[in-house]
């Protein structure tokens, strides 16, 4: 049966490697985008609802699908305010979650990081942990959190800071054995795959899936 995704945060990287993987999948026939701006040029297939996602439940009645990939995040540099951060990287995943329980979606796919930790002194790793926390308290039925180590790419805006740590873990990549091999650099098109894969696939053992964990599903794509 055909299905229908929604996706967060589209415009981003992650976001919009997903969507191309899922515009070129026949398995789905409907994809709606939830962000601020609009994406142009893009096929039938794809519906987009423009508005202010921090005000995710306005949406609640279009919010409607077989699965939700949340590929939504920020930056310290990018949004040095804490309180807004928090909205960003906690409220608008909580609130997806908490939207697609209430419209019974059961499959929810979300990309926190590696490190998260809602008992952290870390206010990043602890705003990353509390979300984890809960989305899980939605207890969707199929409910995958993803925690990448540093995720790889060009992305659109000039994030400097980003592409020299970029640099600088690129070179001493090699040096990662054990389990430093989890902070090597994550694959951003191996993630989505990754995503897709299980989105597919039901009752995964695995709901934490690591950034170890993302590259074993990917060994062969």
């Amino acid at each position: 049966m055909k299905k229908t995704a929604i996706i967060l945060g589209a415009t981003g990287l992650t976001g919009g490697l997903l969507l191309d993987q899922l515009i070129n999948d026949n398995n789905y026939q409907n994809i709606k985008l939830f962000s601020r701006s609009k994406i142009e040029d893009l096929p039938s297939k794809v519906t987009q609802f423009i508005g202010d996602v921090l005000q995710l439940e306005q949406f609640k009645t279009d919010f409607t699908a077989d699965q939700v990939f949340c590929c939504i995040g920020t930056t310290k540099a990018k949004t040095p305010d804490k309180e807004l951060y928090k909205q960003i990287d906690y409220g608008i995943p909580v609130t997806a979650a908490k939207l697609a329980k209430a419209n019974g979606i059961d499959t929810f796919l979300v990309i926190s990081a590696l490190g998260a930790n809602a008992k952290s002194k870390v206010f990043y790793n602890k705003t990353k942990g509390e979300m984890e926390r809960d989305v899980l308290k939605q207890h969707i039925k199929n409910t995958f959190i993803f925690q990448p180590s540093l995720i790889g790419g060009n992305r659109k805006e000039n994030r400097i800071l980003e592409a020299i740590g970029l640099a600088i873990f690129k070179v001493i990549q090699p040096l990662f054995f054990g389990k430093l091999k989890e902070y090597k650099i994550t694959d951003p098109l191996k993630m989505v795959k990754a995503m897709i894969n299980l989105a597919n696939r039901k009752n995964y053992a695995e709901v934490i899936i690591t950034s170890n964990e993302i590259k074993r599903i990917t060994k062969n794509n």
